[in-house]
């Protein structure tokens, strides 16, 4: 798989080339920050309701480290998307994002059709706690 090549032998392999050409990178995924905003309230409100259903000292340090891990992640992908090189995409307002919608690999999606995909999943899992809420307030 691998060889140890001389001096030479890798002199008459390599090609010198121009320097790359920067690309313009986009790292906001074009979705207006309301959507970020909504998911990561969503995971902490699951985070919350199971604070709260489960009342136990011994759970306070890990729900904490949760929550703080929801925060942490979406403020760490919100960083890296004013990052340099050239960020210049900024994320779309709510009215671009309602006007064009956006385009995903499967095809076009309008704004409501987009929000719903990003959204199904936060609202699922807090359905979810709100569902085990309610089975132990029966139980």
């Amino acid at each position: 798989m691998s060889q140890r090549l001389s001096h030479e032998q890798l002199q008459q392999l390599a090609r010198i080339t121009d320097a790359p050409v920067r690309t313009k990178v986009e790292r906001n995924f074009g979705l207006p920050t309301g959507l970020y905003v909504a998911t990561v309230a969503l995971y902490l409100g699951f985070i919350g309701v199971m604070a709260s259903l489960f009342m136990n000292p011994e759970l306070a340090i890990p729900m904490v480290i949760f929550a703080g891990f929801v925060v942490f992640a979406f403020g760490l992908a919100g960083y890296w998307a004013k990052m340099k090189p050239d960020h210049d995409t900024a994320s779309l307002t709510w009215g671009q994002f309602g006007s064009r919608g956006i385009d995903t690999l499967s095809g076009r999606l309008t704004a409501s059709e987009a929000a719903i995909q990003v959204l199904m999943l936060p609202v699922l899992i807090l359905g979810w706690g709100l569902a085990v809420a309610v089975i132990v307030a029966f139980t």
